[in-house]
Parts: structure tokens; C-alpha cells; sequence
């Protein structure tokens, strides 16, 4: 126990948000806390880089963000005073279908429902209520599980729904383009379509859609992180970049130690310290499927056969929700599908600072089987022209990342899961273990803090916000008063 009056000191190893978040939050209480980061530059999935085109960013991972602009920490910090400007695209989000037509997403549920017709009112039932309560979902939701809810209305609301597979919650609708809409944000999630707890995911993003938008941080995803690097500086602490930390060992005995990894990493950093019960089940840890990444410079803009294709900023490609879960199914399954499904990504459109001159960027990438070794790039390019003929020959320039190159940019991608972990029913509930405190790693001050933790994947923060909370209530360093809290 850090005895009052003592100035306590933390370790975190990591700047991703999650990292960086852990970070602020500890700092916040006045610890004195130093941030690792091996790679040259911070935000884990949150870099930016000119792959292709000089003065062209494209960003690495993350690249749209409806729960980095609703996260209930991240709001709280002042983020835009050290330059954080969020974007957005005059449409969120659509999903092409082969006869023309998409579902498409406005951040207005209204406008949204009404382009739908006769399925417009069955999705203002199932989002209406969720979308107004946002702050207070995301609020229960963005926390662990094993904890009395604020909002327990709204989180029963959500919780019913949530349970259900996709598969189960598209019967609401009629139109092929509003199933299809659906089920392109539900497959965020990485899973089958027609496992239980597959339509969380689709049920809370498209929720924050409209509460939110879907939009992308000007000039890139890395000024969400070097916002949040400013923050850990303004308070006091310090980064340190191109240091790796292998081992605890190599760490000069603080009082809270904050790991912004894997369970597979935190399992070789810990060693003979982690308990022999925890080290099993952070061996046992499942992974998802990959992402094979795809970025391209393109002449112009991309030729959907949609109108409304070509001002979204986010796009989903895979034809038919039924064409969608198939392809989810087989690469759960770990077969690479022929025609996999693919995100798209038109930032651009909401930060014209990104382009250069009549060359814009284009981010892409499929999912495809954890550990795929094949290279998804044509397939990710016939998705597109699938959709839009003549997207290949607007292509000026193109970097890939396959599934191995994936891992190596980052480490905590396991077989190229960006997710950092399966989101099977029980990690869904429970992760990256079952137990009360799934930020515990059981060595007295080392704490879990990646997105392996609750609430799991997302540019928001709160597996780092959380983890630094169970720290300071563990070492007797929180006050509950304090604006942070």
C-alpha cells in the first residue's frame, strides 16, 4: 500500500490509446508515471504514415471513430486543445449491393429511417432509445461486466438485444440494403453472424452512429494519440519512444505497472511472476480472425455505381447480409472465403488535408483467417471494383500489410487480430479471463490495460481508463472526488 503522502511512481509499456489513457488517468492522481514504446512513434493502432505518395496519410489501423468522439473518458480530457479536431463525411456509412441500391447511414436516425421505407420504423425501435442514452450505454457498456449499472434501463434495453445473433436481429427488416446495413457493422466484431452475442457489436456502433457520427480525426488517426501523448505531458509524465521493455525485470520497481499487451505478451514480459492459474488462462486466450491491410493513392475519387457510395466516408463490401455471414463463418473457421469481406475507408472526404492534389487516399483491408499467409490484395481490390468498375485503373500507387506484416507493426495482433482477441461468447463477457478484476494480472500493482481487456477493441480508451481505476483503488491512491473519477 503507497502510504499517503508518497509520491507514487508507474511504468506503462505501450502508447496505444489505451496505454496513453492508463497513463493520463494515473497522472491525474498525481502519480509519476514514464510510458514505453518500442516503435519510433506513439498510438499503437492509432499512427498515421505516407505509405504511398509523398504528403498522402493514410492511417495504419484505426481509422473512423464513433467511440473515440463518444468515449466517457477521452470527452473529459480537453483533447482538442492540444489539436484534436474530429471530421465528418456528409454520410457515415453505406453498404453496396450488386442491383445499385445500399443501405445507407446518416448520424440523423431520422433521415436514416426515412430513406428506408417500410423498414424505417423497425429501425427507430431498435435504435431510437439507444442512440438518445447513448452517454449513459456507453457509460455501463464501456465498463466490466461484474459492476452495478448506472443505467440499468438502458443497459437491459441493449443487453436483450445483444444477446441475439446477428442473424436473429436482421429478421427486423425487409430490404435487402437494411439487412445488409446492419449486418456490415455487426461484422466489426470479427465473428460469426449466427453465434449468440454476435449483434452486440452492430447494436452498439450503429447506436453510436447516431448519437455520434462515425467520424475520422483531421490529419489523421495519429493526432488521437499525439493528443493524448500531449495530455500524459501536460500532467507531468514522461514518453519515451524506441525502448523496448522485455521483461519486468528491466523495470526499476514502480508502485503500479501497466501493460499495454497481449495476454501472449504479457505472458513472456511477466514470466515466473504471473500466477500459475492466470498464466494458463492467459495461454488458453483466444484470437480472431486478421486483417489483411490494403492502402491505396488514387486519381480521382472512386466510381461507385451509388451515388450515395461516393460521399460515405465508411463502406462495407460484401454484398447480402447472407453473403456477409458466410464469409465471416469461413474465415472463423479459418478458411479464406473468395470474396471476403471488406472495409473501405473515403477519410478524404471529411479531411481534405489527407489528399494531395487530385491524388487522394484509399484504406482498406479484408478479413481473412488469424494467421492467413496468402496475400488478400486482389481480392480486396475486386470487392472494390465489384461495386465501383474502374477502381483499378485509378490506382496510382498501393502498400500492403499481410497478416505476418500486421503482427510485426504490431505485436499485440496476434495472427493479425486487431481486436486482440476473439470475440467468442465468453471473451465477449469475460476477458481475457473469467474473474472479478479482468485487469488483475495477480502480481500485486501489475495491471492488464490493451484492448484484450474490457470493453475490448475501439479507439476510446477505457481499457486503459479502467485498469488505471482498479490500480489506484488497489494501491489506495484514488480519490473519488477528483475530476477524473
Amino acid at each position: 500500500m503507497v502510504q499517503q503522502g508518497d509520491v507514487s511512481t508507474a511504468v506503462v509499456v505501450g502508447s496505444g490509446p489505451n496505454g496513453l489513457a492508463a497513463a493520463i488517468r494515473l497522472a491525474q492522481e498525481g502519480v509519476r508515471v514514464r510510458v514505453l514504446e518500442a516503435g519510433d512513434t506513439v498510438g499503437g493502432g492509432a499512427r498515421s504514415s505516407e505509405h504511398t505518395v509523398p504528403g498522402l496519410v493514410h492511417d495504419d489501423c484505426s481509422a473512423f471513430h464513433p467511440m473515440g468522439v463518444a468515449s466517457p473518458f477521452l470527452r473529459t480530457l480537453g483533447l482538442e486543445d492540444h489539436g484534436l479536431r474530429w471530421r465528418w463525411p456528409r454520410i457515415d456509412l453505406a453498404h453496396p449491393l450488386d442491383s445499385g441500391a445500399a443501405g445507407v447511414m446518416w448520424r440523423d436516425i431520422d433521415r436514416t429511417a426515412e430513406a428506408m421505407s417500410e423498414d424505417g420504423r423497425a429501425w427507430l425501435r431498435t435504435f431510437g432509445h439507444l442512440s438518445r442514452s447513448f452517454d449513459g450505454l456507453a457509460e455501463d457498456v464501456l465498463r466490466p461486466v461484474v459492476r452495478w449499472p448506472a443505467h440499468p434501463v438502458t443497459l437491459g434495453a441493449f443487453g436483450i438485444g445483444a444477446l441475439a445473433p446477428a442473424s436473429w436481429t436482421v429478421r427486423r427488416w425487409r430490404r435487402p440494403q437494411t439487412r445488409a446495413l446492419f449486418g456490415g457493422v455487426a461484422a466489426h466484431a470479427f465473428s460469426s453472424l449466427r453465434t449468440p452475442m454476435s449483434s452486440a457489436v452492430g447494436l452498439l456502433l450503429t447506436a453510436a452512429g447516431h448519437a455520434y457520427g462515425w467520424p475520422v480525426a483531421q490529419g489523421g488517426s495519429q493526432a488521437v494519440a499525439d493528443a493524448m501523448a500531449a495530455k500524459v505531458a501536460e500532467l507531468g509524465g514522461t514518453i519515451e519512444t524506441g525502448v523496448r521493455a522485455d521483461s519486468i525485470e528491466a523495470l526499476d520497481a514502480p508502485d503500479i505497472v501497466m501493460l499495454d499487451v497481449a495476454p501472449k505478451a504479457a505472458v513472456e514480459f511477466l514470466g515466473d511472476r504471473l500466477p500459475a492459474g492466470i498464466a494458463r488462462a492467459y495461454r488458453r486466450y483466444k484470437y480472431g480472425p486478421g486483417a489483411h491491410k490494403a492502402d491505396f493513392a488514387i486519381e480521382g475519387g472512386i466510381p461507385w455505381t451509388s451515388e450515395f457510395c461516393r460521399e460515405a466516408g465508411t463502406l462495407h463490401l460484401g454484398g447480402t447480409f447472407e453473403e456477409v455471414a458466410e464469409a465471416e463463418g469461413k474465415t472463423v473457421r479459418g478458411i479464406m472465403p473468395s470474396r471476403p469481406f471488406v472495409l473501405v475507408g473515403q477519410q478524404y472526404l471529411a479531411d481534405p488535408s489527407r489528399s494531395v492534389g487530385g491524388i487522394n487516399p484509399v484504406w482498406a483491408y479484408a478479413h481473412v483467417p488469424n494467421g492467413y499467409r496468402g496475400d488478400a490484395t486482389e481480392a480486396v481490390i475486386e470487392q472494390i471494383e465489384r461495386f465501383a468498375p474502374g477502381f483499378r485503373r485509378r490506382i496510382v500507387a498501393r502498400h500492403v500489410r499481410s497478416v505476418p506484416q500486421m503482427e510485426q507493426y504490431n505485436p499485440n495482433y496476434v495472427g493479425g487480430d486487431i481486436s486482440v482477441g476473439a470475440n467468442n461468447v465468453l471473451q465477449t463477457a469475460m476477458r481475457p479471463r473469467v474473474g472479478l478484476n479482468p485487469y488483475s494480472t495477480g502480481i500485486l500493482g501489475v495491471y492488464l490495460c490493451s484492448s484484450a481487456t474490457p470493453p475490448g477493441a475501439g479507439v476510446h480508451g477505457m481499457c486503459g481508463y479502467n485498469a488505471a481505476e482498479s490500480a489506484l483503488r488497489d494501491l489506495g491512491v484514488w480519490d473519488p472526488a477528483s475530476p477524473g473519477a
